[in-house]
């Protein structure tokens, strides 16, 4: 791999931050609300030992953000890029979870353009795992054109495999309906 799955990225809305463990705090406040994770995979995310796992899953990927309001400065939520198969050219985007205050906003859509306008310079397709009780972000990124293709059984960082919807976007259709 000759590019970094974790630049410094940002657009007019959203500044995305390479996560640190100095970050933990300022993330688990916004994390720690229960309505975040009711239709997430693992709907504890919220009490802090559970986050914790999700935490460590985030630096030790090496591709996760914090997400920043760029009109605000603050913090928003979290997602990342993993498991990039160079052979195929592909990478995933998941485990984004926002703030109770960013739903039905353009945030989501602001970030995930400022990850595909990047990464679709070094692959040709992106995966996305979504949980399969995840209505809101099985429509949001939808509304981005992303196909739902396949459901799987998804064992997240230290949790149990959960059924997964996978859904792709090509460059193609990124570069032609962007």
């Amino acid at each position: 791999m000759n590019f970094s799955i974790q630049p410094s990225l940002e657009n007019e809305m959203v500044i995305l931050q390479p996560l640190v463990e100095s970050d933990f705090e300022k993330l688990f406040k916004v994390a720690n609300d229960p309505l975040i994770w009711e239709q997430h995979p693992n709907k504890n995310r919220y009490k802090k030992e559970v986050f914790e796992v999700y935490f460590t899953g985030a630096i030790e990927s090496r591709g996760a953000y914090l997400i920043v309001d760029k009109q605000t400065g603050n913090v928003a939520g979290s997602t990342r890029f993993y498991d990039f198969d160079e052979e195929k050219k592909t990478i995933l985007i998941g485990y984004t979870f926002f703030g109770v205050k960013y739903w039905g906003t353009k945030m989501n859509s602001m970030v995930k353009k400022a990850m595909l306008d990047y990464i679709f310079q070094f692959v040709n397709t992106v995966h996305l795992h979504v949980g399969a009780n995840n209505i809101r972000s099985q429509i949001s990124i939808e509304r981005l054109g992303a196909k739902k293709i396949a459901e799987k059984n998804v064992a997240y960082f230290g949790e149990p495999g959960v059924i997964n919807f996978i859904y792709e976007i090509s460059k193609e259709s990124w570069l032609k309906n962007s």
